[in-house]
């Protein structure tokens, strides 16, 4: 069977290689790793994300396949940077089914620092009833699309009353009708840059929460 980034165990040998980037001002010192997402870089799509956005407001955010970590950790860190607190009212948390990668991205978090702010883990983990102000991801399109469709809702079900959703998708993957497809799921999503063939995607919720 052909290993994917998104196979929980890949079975290729487990080589280590160091990347080093610079987000939102901040110089991450990263170590990506063989059978995980980007291997040795930072890919495009992600380049596009954070040169067309902001870091988001301190609160609970949601790195949806967060792979060796480097959205989650980029958020993290300049939250450090900007003297955010450490407490129970922010924080990142990362998830990823590739088990290689959520080992790199916890040790990355411990390399900077950033482990009390950030903690990556397996998607079935984190509690049924913690909630999100915001969800970022460069999301694993290559799933398939009822499979990326049944993940989106999983998780975007889980948005707080008022909280958004950031996501970078390529335009040849579908990204114009995922927005359209996500609109029509009751997430308004609107198109805040493209680039380099990509789209940067905002959804937002309802300020209300929804009745069962």
């Amino acid at each position: 069977m052909t290993d994917h980034y998104f196979s929980a165990d890949p079975s290729v040998p487990f080589e280590r290689e160091s990347l080093r980037c610079e987000v939102w001002g901040q110089r991450l010192d990263l170590v990506s790793g063989s059978g995980v997402y980007s291997r040795g870089r930072l890919d495009i799509g992600t380049s596009v994300l954070f040169r067309e956005t902001e870091p988001p407001e301190p609160g609970h955010v949601l790195d949806l396949g967060t792979g060796y970590g480097v959205i989650g950790l980029a958020i993290a860190a300049a939250w450090r940077a900007d003297g955010v607190p450490v407490g129970s009212s922010s924080g990142v948390t990362g998830v990823e089914v590739n088990q290689r990668a959520v080992l790199l991205a916890n040790q990355n978090a411990a390399a900077l620092g950033l482990q009390d702010r950030y903690i990556a883990c397996d998607p079935e983990l984190p509690p049924s009833d913690i909630t999100f102000d915001e969800i970022w991801s460069n999301p694993p399109i290559r799933i398939g699309k009822q499979a990326l469709h049944d993940l989106l809702l999983r998780w975007f079900a889980r948005l707080r009353p008022g909280g958004r959703a950031v996501l970078v998708v390529g335009k040849n993957l579908g990204a114009d009708s995922l927005q359209t497809w996500l609109t029509g799921q009751g997430y308004p999503t609107t198109r805040l840059a493209s680039a380099k063939g990509f789209r940067v995607l905002e959804s937002r919720t309802e300020l209300t929460a929804r009745s069962p």
